[in-house]
């Protein structure tokens, strides 16, 4: 039982469109998975968007446990980083029930792909993401595009990831930001070489017409 943090350089760089298309391939192949949504901001829907969004790509309806809340425990109306969100609400996020939400579905599923919100260093209270993300142990993918500046903090992220002494499991390049040729096959060159050259444990995917391209499912 394995869980899979899958957080992005950035905000809208295509985690959600990520984490579902890599469920649906994964379960295609045998596997059994669910995903989670760490906090949904933006919203007032009992059911998070990302959550929705999930299940769509997966071909599923929604779940028992995205109905009774299981997958994603927390949801703000205020699309901003999770700690202004909940204090613009008078709530607090307790990182206790995320975890207890996240062990629920590991008990019944054997991959949790979990989707965080925003960048690893966005803070959820007073924790940053990436301290919650320490503590738990979690494996980590990282969603990445050739929009301009992707290199410098696609790096950036890789480096704050090895510097908590977390596991580097795969890389996402999402062609969905190909806008200037000579950037994206620059881009796409520079951080595979990297990606190899300093995490050769690490997958190096790519996301591309609705595909997940580059995946090796033995090692989920």
């Amino acid at each position: 039982m394995t869980t899979y943090f899958i957080t992005g350089i950035d905000t809208d760089i295509g985690k959600t469109i990520t984490t579902g298309i890599l469920a649906r391939h994964l379960g295609q192949r045998g596997k059994s998975v669910i995903t989670q949504k760490l906090i949904q901001t933006g919203t007032t829907k009992a059911v998070a968007d990302d959550i929705i969004a999930h299940r769509q790509l997966m071909g599923i309806d929604l779940l028992d446990v995205d109905t009774d809340g299981t997958t994603c425990p927390f949801v703000f109306a205020k699309p901003a980083s999770p700690h202004l969100s909940a204090r613009l609400e008078h709530r607090r996020v307790d990182l206790n029930i995320i975890t207890n939400a996240t062990n629920t579905l590991n008990a019944r599923f054997d991959i949790v792909l979990l989707e965080g919100a925003g960048g690893v260093l966005v803070p959820i209270t007073d924790v940053l993401t990436l301290d919650y993300v320490e503590q738990c142990g979690h494996r980590v993918i990282v969603v990445t595009s050739a929009r301009l500046g992707s290199i410098n903090h696609t790096l950036l992220t890789l480096e704050a990831i090895k510097a908590r002494g977390l596991m580097l499991f795969g890389v996402v390049f999402n062609h969905h930001f190909d806008t200037d040729s000579d950037i994206s096959h620059d881009t796409l060159a520079f951080l595979q070489q990297y990606v190899s050259k300093h995490y050769r444990q690490a997958m190096f995917m790519r996301l591309k017409d609705d595909k997940i391209l580059g995946i090796d499912v033995d090692k989920f």
